[in-house]
């Protein structure tokens, strides 16, 4: 039976339900200009950065028009952090990261957000003392779908990625995790459930979900 000596989980989306407020501000930018951005056509970026796809370059497509992003890009991410104000953790969080300490399992958190945002709420939500590592944008060449990462992870927790189980909710954090060698678990969310997962090791409804098919196979099962 496949156990894991370290448990890797993204941030956005996993840990906190954030991704929802983060596109329904970019979908207000969209509406704003008389168009649609639908999450089949968004989720191509959750994960990743613009530079997978770039809902800045759609919307100037679409519209012909240039925009003043520097100015709303800080609109929108006052408005992001004001729709998040009373977020807590995903379902399932607490259960999973109480079963990976009693079973003395480590764990970490892999993103391609950056350390601001991520700490930011590690810190706010009283669970950054329960990940050894924190890994984020600038910590690596590359972030997601690149595997550099999840690698960078690995390195600093001294095991093989093949040792490590990626908890992911984004096809590019999939195939990234899939990249570096780690088996993946996918927990798809509101925004992330019209993705196609075919290839992860395994998908889950919730975190909890995730504890319960967890408890048999770490900390020396």
């Amino acid at each position: 039976m496949k156990t894991w000596q370290v448990v890797l989980f993204d941030f956005d989306g996993i840990l906190v339900d954030t991704e929802w407020a983060i596109y329904l501000a970019w979908k207000k930018c969209f509406s704003a200009e008389d168009r649609d951005l639908p999450l089949s056509m968004y989720t191509r970026c959750i994960g990743s950065d613009f530079e997978t796809w770039s809902p800045k370059s759609y919307l100037e497509e679409l519209t012909g028009k240039e925009f003043d992003w520097q100015t709303m890009d800080q609109e929108r991410q006052q408005e992001i952090v004001h729709e998040l104000s009373d977020e807590g953790l995903m379902e399932g969080v607490v259960e999973c990261l109480e079963l990976l300490r009693e079973k003395g399992v480590a764990v970490g958190v892999v993103s391609s957000s950056s350390h601001q945002w991520v700490d930011g709420w590690l810190e706010q939500l009283g669970i950054r003392d329960a990940f050894a590592h924190v890994t984020c944008r600038g910590d690596a060449p590359r972030i997601k779908p690149a595997p550099d990462l999840w690698l960078e992870a690995a390195r600093r927790f001294g095991v093989a990625p093949q040792q490590c189980l990626a908890i992911e909710d984004s096809h590019n954090g999939m195939i990234s995790a899939q990249a570096a060698g780690m088996d993946v678990w996918v927990v798809p969310n509101r925004v992330t459930s019209c993705l196609d997962f075919t290839g992860a090791q395994a998908q889950h409804s919730s975190l909890r979900a995730v504890a319960e098919s967890l408890r048999g196979l770490v900390g020396g099962a």
